[in-house]
């Protein structure tokens, strides 16, 4: 198996490839008539793509979403879209004071600035089956020694077409030892093995996976015991 190695793009070349970013879905919107018409608005920061605004059904939301991450450059796709004129539940998980977007539901094991309710992660999660549509997990699962239980309770609380978004410190970078609260080592391909568990472990199918030679993304959606998983070629766009 050949090595995979990231650099860590310097702040002038994340500027740069958000800028290509912009451009790029600006010309998909202009030339694609499945886009035209769309309340969909896309922002890029530092690879990220920011979804905001309406999508008049979950169809034309998961069309911008594929769209946007089939984008050269694309680390993750964040949506905080209202659908159907109903806005998400979103939940922000280790949030501290540093929520991802100000309207989540914040929960830690310390109250803080902007935590909602305190909540023991490595147990199970204070909420209801099917009851929250985009989970954030940032900065989180790397100071968990099982962190499976806390992604399987978000699997459980997360509605089908549901996001779970993953963002960690990659193994091969200085942030992920340098800070001895770190437990766990993550890479790419420990999102692979996510969706790729034991059978009767709680499925998943990636949306999108990345590594910007500091962090790994992935979002996550889950799948119920009878949906078809992953083929091979998607898997192939993000692991090896």
């Amino acid at each position: 198996m050949v090595a995979v190695s990231y650099r860590a793009p310097s702040g002038e070349r994340l500027r740069a490839i958000d800028e290509f970013l912009g451009a790029a879905y600006a010309d998909l919107v202009k030339h694609d008539d499945r886009l035209r018409g769309t309340a969909v608005e896309v922002r890029f920061d530092r690879g990220v793509a920011h979804l905001t605004g309406d999508a008049a059904d979950p169809a034309e939301l998961a069309l911008v979403r594929q769209l946007v991450g089939r984008l050269d450059g694309v680390l993750a796709v964040w949506s905080r879209v209202r659908i159907g004129g109903r806005d998400p539940i979103m939940l922000d998980l280790g949030c501290g004071a540093a929520k991802q977007y100000p309207g989540n539901l914040g929960l830690d094991l310390r109250l803080a600035p902007g935590v909602d309710a305190r909540a023991d992660l490595s147990t199970s999660l204070p909420l209801a089956d099917d009851s929250v549509d985009v989970i954030f997990t940032v900065h989180i699962l790397e100071h968990l020694i099982d962190f499976l239980t806390l992604v399987d309770e978000c699997h459980r609380v997360l509605r089908p077409g549901g996001t779970l978004h993953v963002m960690s410190p990659w193994w091969g970078h200085v942030n992920a030892v340098a800070d001895p609260t770190h437990v766990r080592l993550l890479d790419v391909q420990t999102v692979k093995h996510i969706c790729q568990r034991h059978p009767g472990a709680p499925r998943w199918y990636p949306l999108h996976a990345g590594c910007d030679g500091a962090s790994i993304f992935a979002d996550l959606t889950p799948l119920a015991d009878d949906d078809p998983g992953p083929d091979p070629g998607h898997l192939a766009r993000f692991f090896d």
